[in-house]
């Protein structure tokens, strides 16, 4: 039975984004372990206080992901932040 650990930082997913998180990872896995396994799948979602990681020795938080995510292209963005661009054609999905 597989069980597959993603790791965010607390507050960076809505509860819909984790279900929805947690269906995709276990479709992904299926053609790999069979159909069988579909319902001992485990996907945990843990969330790890923001500064609680640290990053090339310094601490890394919430604030510094979504500095990260909002200064990439649009198609590079969560689909959360897709439509906050700077009221361009490229920043809508």
């Amino acid at each position: 039975m597989p069980i597959i650990t993603v790791k965010v930082l607390a507050g960076e997913l809505t509860g819909g984004q984790t279900a929805e998180l947690i269906h995709d990872i276990t479709e992904a896995t299926i053609p790999y372990v069979g159909e069988v396994v579909r319902e001992n799948t485990w996907v945990l979602v843990e969330e790890i206080k923001s500064g609680s990681w640290g990053i090339g020795g310094k601490e890394f938080g919430l604030s510094d992901l979504r500095r990260i995510q909002q200064s990439a292209p649009c198609e590079q963005r969560p689909r959360s932040l897709r439509s906050r661009g700077k009221g361009t054609k490229g920043d809508r999905p």
